[in-house]
């Protein structure tokens, strides 16, 4: 491969909470392993390889003109948003008009349902479900309801749309989010599935935030579909949101964006987005996404994806081989595994905590799933040197799953 993804960084005193705050946040952060067990960073979704070269070449030559004041964005900003989209996923006619900064997606979920709903209002979101909508959406005052997703007898994640028909009609649902792919599954969603929930979502004139941060992080031939582009009803009713920094490990940086065709809803979000008056870009943001979003910043995220996919089919097999009891489903997308624990804690008589202690006590830091609306579930990022994925899975084995 031309990059390096098997350097194992040193990140600890180095602005990452992956490491910099273990122990310290009970139910969402790791505790930090017993003497002799370095902690192998398996949680909080960023990536432990070095960034695309070219964006912190890019972010130091900005630097060294010893000012930064009021800027506005280049030109060709948008027009990299727009060639990115149009070489990655096949989108045609995105115009720069269709384009708006966000300070992370997050963010531009609040802004988009603060114009479509009002406090109190139920909104529509899977489960599994990203902590981050879930307190988003709290401390905004809006009402999850839960659709959960179900295995197949393929073993694939799938949406149920008889659940998600009955919750919008009998509780007057009018937005939802949708995860594509899907945090915490790692599930690509097929055309006929986008195809036949945005029926549904027509038909009951419900709103979509589709959340596609993810999107450029496919794994071994699947396939991002971009939620607006399954019909033209589906591009006029949805708010999509994207950030390279899932892409190229840049979430310190700060710096969304949407994509919304629906003049009325772009004017709509944008004046919403601007109340607060500290939406606006970074400027070494900018320069980070210009020379991510270029076409050397293509084939980085190439090898990146086959490195992801290298680690994610070495896990599942692992697991499956090795961790009786231990159920998942291979995720098609992102870097993230979701383990069913259920049936090894049940025949172990251990609980999810003690499972959690003990993979902490051996330096894998992985995460509690409840968090994610997993009663006896974990999360793990795979975003990795193997090196490490492998020395983590043989602690798992030796002193946790199979001591």
């Amino acid at each position: 491969m031309k990059y390096d993804f098997t350097t194992i960084m040193d990140r600890e005193g180095k602005d990452a909470v992956a490491l910099d705050v273990l122990g310290q946040y009970p139910g969402i952060a790791p505790e930090k392993g017993k003497e002799g067990f370095d902690t192998i960073p398996m949680w909080v979704a960023d990536m432990n390889f070095p960034a695309f070269p070219e964006i912190p070449k890019a972010i130091i030559k900005r630097a060294e003109h010893p000012a930064y004041g009021y800027f506005v964005p280049y030109e060709n900003y948008n027009q990299s948003i727009i060639d990115w989209h149009h070489q990655k996923h096949g989108v045609d006619g995105l115009e720069g008009a269709h384009i708006g900064y966000e300070n992370g997606v997050l963010g531009g979920v609040i802004t988009a349902l603060n114009v479509l709903c009002s406090k109190g209002d139920k909104v529509l979101v899977h489960s599994p479900t990203y902590m981050g909508f879930t307190n988003s959406l709290v401390n905004n005052g809006y009402e999850i309801i839960h659709s959960p997703l179900y295995l197949d007898e393929n073993n694939v994640w799938r949406m149920d749309f008889e659940d998600m028909e009955e919750k919008i009609r009998t509780q007057n649902i009018h937005a939802t989010i949708f995860c594509s792919p899907h945090n915490p599954s790692g599930r690509v969603w097929e055309q006929w599935e986008l195809e036949r929930v945005m029926a549904l979502f027509k038909k009951y004139d419900v709103y979509v935030i589709s959340d596609e941060i993810w999107s450029d992080l496919i794994l071994d031939g699947a396939k991002h579909i971009p939620t607006q582009s399954v019909s033209e009803d589906a591009k006029m009713r949805t708010v999509a949101l994207y950030a390279p920094s899932k892409t190229f490990n840049l979430a310190g940086l700060v710096g969304s964006y949407h994509i919304i065709y629906n003049k009325w809803l772009k004017h709509r979000i944008d004046k919403e987005a601007s109340l607060s008056h500290y939406n606006s870009m970074n400027v070494l943001s900018m320069h980070a996404l210009l020379a991510g979003y270029s076409a050397e910043g293509h084939h980085w995220v190439n090898e990146l994806c086959e490195v992801l996919a290298k680690n994610v089919n070495f896990a599942y097999d692992y697991i499956t081989e090795h961790f009786d009891g231990v159920h998942l489903s291979k995720p098609e997308g992102t870097y993230m595994l979701w383990l069913d624990c259920t049936e090894w804690c049940q025949k172990h008589d251990r609980s999810i905590d003690e499972l959690l202690k003990a993979g902490y006590d051996v330096g894998v830091g992985w995460q509690d799933g409840r968090a994610f609306n997993g009663e006896c579930h974990i999360r793990m990022n795979l975003a990795l040197p193997h090196s490490r994925v492998s020395e983590a899975f043989d602690r798992l084995n030796r002193y946790v799953f199979n001591r």
